[in-house]
């Protein structure tokens, strides 16, 4: 049986200052500590077997993108200007 508030005592301390703590949300709202949430199409998630394994190959393919970045020239930029001629 549940017992109301009314019947509830205050069990704390006066030196327990609870006013300061943050509440955790759930669903959407809620924020994970050093960990983002990334929801995958179930036929990506199907060659994963593990978070490990997409954090993985993640880090390979930035690797493989960094590597070939010194490959691909960057664009020159247009420095002359139109109205000048």
């Amino acid at each position: 049986m549940k017992r109301d508030k009314s019947e509830m005592g205050n069990d704390l301390r006066a030196e327990y200052d609870l006013k300061s703590l943050r509440v955790r949300k759930l669903g959407s709202g809620r924020k994970s500590f050093g960990a983002t949430t990334v929801r995958l199409e179930p036929d990506v998630a199907e060659m994963f077997p593990s978070a490990d394994a997409v954090n993985e190959a993640l880090r390979f393919l930035i690797r493989v993108m960094h590597d070939n970045q010194t490959l691909i020239p960057k664009p020159q930029a247009n420095n002359s200007n139109a109205a000048d001629g």
